[in-house]
């Protein structure tokens, strides 16, 4: 049986980076006689402009017929004040909900060579390595009711954080079975001080981790959890969060290995089919000057070939190709310490080079 992946490049660099990934895909397609059928198609604003609407039926129907989708980034200034149905940003959460990805895996890591770049001293940011499940459906972001109220004095806006155990069950048994696969440890982060949903949120985490006593639970306040990410971030190995505090955290996480421009992501179903894509934004202020980053996304595919692909050789392929990458000395605008860096167009090329000399 073949395998169907969606290629989204949307609008800005997303465009720019799903290119190198795309070119990447397409040498191991053929390098190891890979049996996918690939379809590309618009969405964002680009689809906005083309079509009327940010997510055409035709891009949902084919999302849904898919095992795995690479998907770019969405936005731009120019479609700020349309109305939420037409935003691009709403083709990102419907495929989210319509397609039930609601696990998100976000990995922050640092080669140790790039440590320069991190924000933070050396020698608390070096060997980082963490992994952030974020539940991506659920929460503050989807509860109902929800609205703003202009006709009374005064004015106000409400929404309602909401999360069901059925939600917490499926997302916490994700990220326990996450650590079991790394250093053992799990991280559940929560407001338990102040919200009901919160300390809901720990009882049934709490109850759950008897199922898994090869993993140490900890849990932390999502104020505390973000200060202790900066403070001293390699204490945590897997950090499991709701839709708004994993949202935080991860992009806090993402900022301390110097470029966000390096990290993948993951949002899954419960059959593994996922949707792909780097952890930073369309970035309108570089787009089209090629000097993006693609890493991210050239690690999103790999992680679409490890989850959702069944290739996990080729994934690992990958990775190693993207570390002899960075020891090997080439760097991109966003993590050079000169003016000798690699254009995006750039890229895809040298890391070719290297899996063709594995």
């Amino acid at each position: 049986m073949s395998k169907k992946i969606l290629i989204l490049p949307g609008d800005g660099i997303g465009q720019e980076v799903t290119k190198s990934a795309m070119q990447i895909l397409d040498f191991i397609v053929k390098r190891f006689n890979l049996n996918f059928v690939v379809n590309t198609l618009d969405v964002g604003g680009t689809a906005y402009e083309k079509f009327g609407s940010p997510i055409p039926d035709k891009v949902l129907a084919a999302a849904k017929e898919a095992d795995a989708i690479l998907f770019g980034a969405v936005g731009d200034p120019q479609w700020d004040d349309l109305s939420w149905e037409d935003r691009p940003e709403n083709a990102l959460l419907t495929l989210r909900k319509e397609l039930s990805l609601f696990a998100n895996l976000r990995p922050a890591f640092l080669f140790n060579e790039l440590s320069n770049a991190s924000p933070l001293k050396e020698k608390i940011i070096e060997g980082l390595d963490i992994l952030i499940v974020r539940e991506l459906t659920g929460g503050i972001y989807f509860g109902e009711p929800r609205g703003v109220i202009n006709d009374q004095t005064p004015n106000y806006a409400f929404n309602t954080m909401i999360y069901n155990e059925d939600e917490i069950t499926r997302i916490a048994k994700v990220a326990f079975e996450s650590a079991q696969k790394r250093k053992g440890r799990l991280c559940s982060v929560e407001k338990a001080n102040v919200l009901e949903v919160s300390k809901f949120w720990r009882s049934i985490v709490t109850e759950m981790s008897a199922e898994y006593p090869d993993v140490e639970l900890s849990h932390q306040l999502a104020d505390n959890a973000a200060m202790q990410l900066v403070l001293n971030p390699n204490q945590f190995d897997v950090i499991v969060a709701s839709n708004l505090f994993g949202d935080i955290l991860s992009d806090i996480a993402a900022t301390l290995t110097g470029s966000i421009g390096m990290l993948p992501s993951a949002s899954l179903d419960s059959s593994f089919k996922g949707m792909y894509e780097p952890c930073h934004g369309s970035a309108p202020d570089i787009a089209g000057q090629d000097i993006a980053n693609p890493l991210a996304m050239i690690g999103s595919l790999s992680m679409a070939l490890r989850y959702s692909l069944e290739e996990e050789t080729v994934a690992n392929k990958i990775d190693i190709a993207i570390k002899k990458f960075i020891n090997q000395g080439f760097r991109t605008k966003d993590i050079a310490i000169d003016e000798n860096y690699l254009n995006t167009s750039e890229v895809a090329e040298k890391i070719i080079e290297i899996l063709e000399n594995e």
